[in-house]
């Protein structure tokens, strides 16, 4: 009989890979970019107005997070500027804490300003707390925007299903380019 331990790292071992793979074309990242997006809008009425004056965003909208103790995170996603993709890209990182499990949420990353999407975009990989600081939106229960993202240059929105979650974070991501 298999110990719970080594029975759950094998099931993570199994699922981590199907969640990797499933926005493998980028019809399928761009469709699933633009559901991510709808669904950022219709949970945080003032992420339209964010949305619209970014200068470019990078989203990503199923990064899943698979967990024992540890956790590894992944997804992919599209940079999109003018309402159009122009480069698509991967996210990763690992954290420690996560319960047993599996969580899935989106991310989308605004660029404001026309120099701080260019910074980005002149490398391979872009890792946030160390190539630049993400200012994380919250919302208020009325679905407002706080005060505190006036101003920055670099603002994120981490999302599910049921709208913003606080305890979600950016914190440790690793933006990396792909070749599509």
């Amino acid at each position: 009989m298999l110990s719970i331990t080594r029975y759950l790292l094998i099931v993570v071992a199994a699922v981590l890979p199907m969640f990797s793979a499933q926005a493998a074309d980028k019809s399928g990242i761009e469709a699933l970019a633009a559901q991510a997006l709808a669904n950022l809008r219709g949970h945080v009425s003032a992420a339209g107005p964010l949305l619209d004056e970014a200068a470019g965003m990078l989203v990503f909208p199923d990064v899943v997070k698979v967990g024992f103790g540890g956790a590894e995170e992944y997804g992919e996603g599209c940079l999109m500027v003018g309402g159009k993709p122009v480069a698509y890209y991967a996210t990763a990182g690992a954290s420690y804490g996560l319960p047993l499990g599996v969580q899935t949420k989106s991310e989308v990353v605004l660029f404001m300003d026309q120099e701080t999407l260019e910074a980005f975009r002149s490398g391979a990989d872009w890792k946030v707390g160390t190539d630049g600081e993400v200012t994380l939106v919250r919302a208020a229960a009325g679905a407002s925007v706080d005060g505190a993202t006036a101003g920055e240059p670099i603002l994120g929105f981490v999302f599910t299903d049921e709208g913003l979650v606080d305890g979600l974070t950016l914190e440790g991501a690793r933006f990396s380019r792909l070749a599509r």
